[in-house]
């Protein structure tokens, strides 16, 4: 079965699909942020079959996510580190869990993210850096960035007319972040 590409796409939720939007690959994420790096640490942890893992490691590391370095010459050995834009895909899993637990665990919360030092659970909301506010539906909205191509914008305009969320920009495309800010 072939796959959609889509890492062409002008849209980002796609494009992220496109390098994590296969269950084992966010499942991999998960266990290297828990520590593991090693091939049969993964493959005990998911209880997953070998030729799987291997491409989905193979993708992380095309993917630019993970790191393939090798610990051992006889015989040789590799382990998988997370990279810079791997250790950034952080905050989507931590979203996870916040959903997750919220709506998917009738029997209570299976993981929690906690204070370091105090731990006391994170109540997780997506905020602004810029302003420090919550992101919420009534202060903020999609628009169209300045690379958004012009079908994204039509799509945009248009449901901007149903759509609370989404927001029409002007002849700016978005050039103005700033103009977005409550």
């Amino acid at each position: 079965m072939r796959h959609t590409d889509f890492g062409q796409m002008p849209c980002p939720i796609a494009r992220s699909l496109g390098k994590v939007g296969e269950w084992w690959s966010i499942l991999i994420l998960r266990d290297a942020f828990y520590g593991l790096t090693r091939f049969d640490e993964f493959e005990k942890s998911l209880k997953i079959a070998p030729n799987m893992l291997t491409r989905r490691l193979a993708g992380l590391v095309a993917g630019g996510l993970m790191e393939k370095r090798q610990y051992s010459a006889r015989p040789p050995r590799y382990e998988y580190l997370l990279t810079e834009k791997g250790r950034a895909f952080k905050p989507v899993l931590l979203a996870f869990v916040a959903w997750g637990n919220e709506h998917l665990a009738p029997e209570g919360a299976s993981l929690l993210v906690v204070n370091r030092e105090t731990g006391q659970p994170a109540e997780q909301i997506l905020v602004d850096k810029r302003s420090g506010r919550a992101i919420s539906d009534e202060d903020y909205v999609f628009a169209p960035g300045p690379a958004a191509p012009e079908v994204m914008r039509a799509r945009l305009r248009e449901v901007s007319q149903r759509v609370p969320f989404i927001k029409h920009q002007g002849g700016n495309g978005g050039a103005n972040p700033g103009a977005n800010q409550p």
